[in-house]
């Protein structure tokens, strides 16, 4: 199976790592083949594929390689929550609500869950293990929605109460 994905071009540096790296590393994990042009191409059997394809997709909305490679356990999922159809003011605006004053909203969110977030062009990414995964994006909908960081905290308290 193939497939093939477009990133952005200041992502694929930290697709490929320091020689090579990083991407010598996910292609021996899911025993993929990857090659780098305009776009990326993944080459392997299906379900290997779609592990690689996971956390090139991390990586193009910003994750850290070795937050991208948590993709690799199959206890992980990754959420991408699009802004599209806003305009830039509006955007920057959410974003700021998701990140919280100093970044102590998403820092919050990513302690109270065991999430990873990352903020990256109109994108909300995150990375949890799946139960997590959900109250965290129900966190970042809430605050995108317009929520007080009040409440969302208040609803962070009581999930966690509740495990």
């Amino acid at each position: 199976m193939k497939e093939f994905i477009k990133i952005p071009q200041e992502r694929i540096p930290v697709l490929i790592g320091t020689e090579g790296t990083v991407k010598k590393e996910l292609e021996k994990r899911t025993r993929t083949k990857i090659t780098i042009t305009d776009e990326i191409e993944i080459e392997g059997e299906t379900f290997d594929v779609m592990l690689a394809a996971n956390v090139v997709k991390a990586i193009s909305r910003g994750f850290s390689p070795e937050n991208a490679f948590l993709l690799l356990d199959e206890e992980h999922e990754l959420n991408v929550i699009t802004l599209s159809g806003q305009s830039e003011r509006t955007v920057k605006r959410l974003m700021g609500r998701v990140i919280g004053r100093q970044g102590r909203t998403r820092r919050k969110i990513e302690e109270m869950c065991g999430a990873k977030i990352s903020i990256y062009g109109k994108t909300v990414a995150i990375i949890a293990r799946t139960a997590e995964l959900e109250t965290a994006s129900r966190c970042m909908e809430m605050l995108l929605k317009g929520r007080t960081h009040g409440y969302v905290y208040h609803f962070l308290e009581d999930m966690k109460n509740k495990r």
